[in-house]
């Protein structure tokens, strides 16, 4: 009988680690830390947390007071004016793409203010008008700006994109050298603000910052595309805390968006890529 009992001891102590292990991988404790993806941006994961809201309620601003409201104004349209207008608006942006030969010919600021406050006429959730448009022209910031985007992208093209992502661009013929952060006149950096500030320094709420912040930067591109401008579209993985760092941006600030703007340089190409059909992206019910 006392023969048996080292052996009895040995299961009690297999069974109590394993119960510890299954413990571990509870439900519970996989909800309180969610996998990442590789090729999440680290940056933009920070946000607001609303029980730590909740527990330093001192330092957060409460609403604000009764808004007047007025009338709307509106113009309508002749349903004939109204098809022709929309047809022709789809014409326009049908012609978008995103290009990154990019001329070095410099572009009329009032051009870029005006396409920057129809930017800013975007909605945002509680009207918090949530980002930040850094305009960049100084030669010397916009290479400090490639060597940053470039050393990064090059460990996300090796490392942290996966073979299926690098694989899916090699028909764009991208890689991580970005020549147009060079030769393009202007570069648009946008920030998403994660929170903003009242008049007496407390903290604001900025609810969907990044949705709202989304939003901006489609017709950021409309109203590029109907000056006559190009662009393309850049979300540089893991540059957005040097990049903030180098144009002075608060903690608060996340990079979304990177656009060198200009005109095409000439001989400029992009992919022959066709678009989904109507019936392929609407479902009417």
């Amino acid at each position: 009988m006392f023969s048996l009992t080292p052996v009895l001891v040995a299961i009690v102590c297999i069974l109590i680690v394993w119960l510890f292990k299954a413990a571990d991988r509870s439900p519970e404790k996989k909800k309180e830390e969610p996998q990442i993806q590789p090729w999440m941006n680290e940056d933009l994961k920070a946000s607001p947390d609303i029980h730590q809201m909740e527990e330093d309620a001192d330092e957060w601003q409460e609403s604000e007071e009764h808004i007047e409201h007025i009338p709307f104004s509106h113009t309508r349209y002749p349903e004939e004016e109204m098809v022709k207008r929309a047809q022709e608006f789809y014409e326009l942006l049908n012609k978008r793409r995103s290009v990154r030969f990019i001329s070095n010919e410099q572009v009329p600021m009032e051009v870029i203010d005006s396409v920057i406050k129809t930017a800013g006429t975007a909605p945002s959730g509680a009207h918090t008008e949530p980002w930040t448009f850094v305009v960049v022209k100084d030669p010397a910031v916009k290479h400090q700006i490639r060597q940053i985007v470039e050393e990064e992208e090059e460990i996300n093209y090796m490392k942290r994109m996966g073979p299926r992502w690098v694989t899916d661009l090699k028909k764009l013929r991208t890689n991580w050298i970005k020549e147009y952060l060079d030769t393009a006149p202007i570069l648009i950096l946008i920030f998403k603000q994660v929170h903003g500030f009242a008049a007496n320094g407390k903290k604001k709420i900025h609810y969907y910052n990044e949705i709202s912040v989304s939003i901006a930067c489609g017709i950021l591109l409309a109203a590029l595309q109907n000056a006559g401008l190009v662009t393309v579209t850049t979300t540089p993985l893991n540059c957005g805390p040097r990049l903030r760092v180098l144009l002075d941006r608060p903690p608060h600030e996340k990079l979304l968006v990177l656009l060198p703007v200009g005109y095409p340089s000439k001989g400029a190409t992009v992919p022959d890529l066709r678009r989904k059909t109507l019936d392929q992206i609407m479902v009417t019910v």
